[in-house]
């Protein structure tokens, strides 16, 4: 395949935000540099126009039932979700797409149509809050947690309410181009809200805001794709083009700390990402996220967390939160 194959079905009903948070992303990463590139379809049954739950419609690209090449399978949500798990033949497409995906994900409520797959039997699972008591009695053999952002289970990813698929996407473009890209898709999609949830499950792309100042801007990137360089204060001023005390004055004037707060918070949040998402020995982690030993690393990280990293890994390995 020239690209990424990327389908999202949705149907009567589905959610308009659920669609495009997931379209745009990997659209604003093609035009960033994505390479290989994302093809993304938007795919219904019988390739029908979907009335969307605003009342809007979109035009599907393709008969979801013609899809043959396929790279990510993404099922949306929305109020229709209930009507579209119950239709026999939309499920039965969704089952044969993802035997073929080398990843599936739902947003939303589009966990129901998964499960209706039998996608999520044995699995943690998330949904929208709100829909999580009805989706663990409708399907019991799911593991449903309402309180990530999303869960990646092996090759089936997750995700909450509407703009979680958001986080979830910048994860995926994450694993397949790197931080950095991910990151300028955060910030071109203007995501710098911090998120509730589970930690690990946070995007760092968008628990940092994205300030005005450039000097500020230069220095935090720098901080964020390259957690393993030096950025003491010295290194970062000299980055950014300016003296330590300037670049000190700007960091609190617009972060409301000083630069090594930041670096520290940073790396400490990069490194819970990789250790929830990753099987990386603790010891290399703590390298590639600046610090300077396993065990400086360990009691940093004991003192933002509250736990060890290995007893966090273990509670994450538990709740089958590891990326494959």
């Amino acid at each position: 395949m020239a690209g990424r194959q990327v389908v999202v079905v949705g149907y009567e009903g589905a959610e308009l935000v659920d669609i495009a948070c997931v379209t745009t992303a990997f659209s604003l990463a093609n035009r960033l540099g994505a390479d290989p590139k994302y093809e993304v379809s938007l795919a219904s049954l019988g390739g029908v126009d979907i009335r969307c739950e605003t009342g809007l419609t979109l035009r599907a690209g393709v008969p979801v039932e013609t899809v043959r090449e396929i790279d990510t399978l993404v099922v949306s949500g929305g109020d229709g979700h209930r009507r579209a798990a119950s239709g026999h033949e939309l499920i039965r497409q969704i089952e044969r797409l993802a035997g073929q995906a080398r990843r599936v994900a739902s947003v939303c409520t589009g966990a129901s149509l998964l499960a209706a797959a039998g996608l999520l039997d044995g699995r943690r699972a998330t949904t929208h809050w709100l829909y999580a008591a009805e989706l663990a009695a409708d399907y019991p053999d799911v593991l449903v947690d309402a309180a990530p952002i999303f869960i990646r289970d092996g090759n089936v990813a997750t995700s909450g309410g509407v703009t979680a698929s958001l986080d979830l996407t910048l994860a995926f473009i994450e694993e397949d181009h790197g931080a950095e890209l991910a990151r300028y898709v955060a910030i071109g999609m203007v995501t710098y809200l911090q998120r509730p949830g589970n930690q690990a499950q946070m995007s760092i792309f968008t628990t940092t805001p994205n300030p005005d100042n450039l000097v500020v801007r230069r220095a935090l990137n720098e901080v964020l794709t390259h957690p393993e360089a030096d950025l003491s204060t010295a290194a970062l001023a000299a980055h950014a083009g300016v003296s330590t005390r300037q670049l000190t004055r700007l960091f609190q004037e617009h972060l409301g700390e000083p630069p090594g707060t930041t670096v520290r918070r940073v790396r400490l949040e990069l490194a819970a990402r990789l250790i929830a998402t990753t099987e990386l020995p603790v010891s290399r982690i703590a390298h590639q996220c600046g610090f300077g030993s396993a065990e400086s690393f360990r009691q940093a990280f004991v003192a933002r967390y509250g736990v060890s990293p290995r007893a966090f890994r273990a509670t994450q390995t538990r709740s089958g939160a590891l990326a494959h």
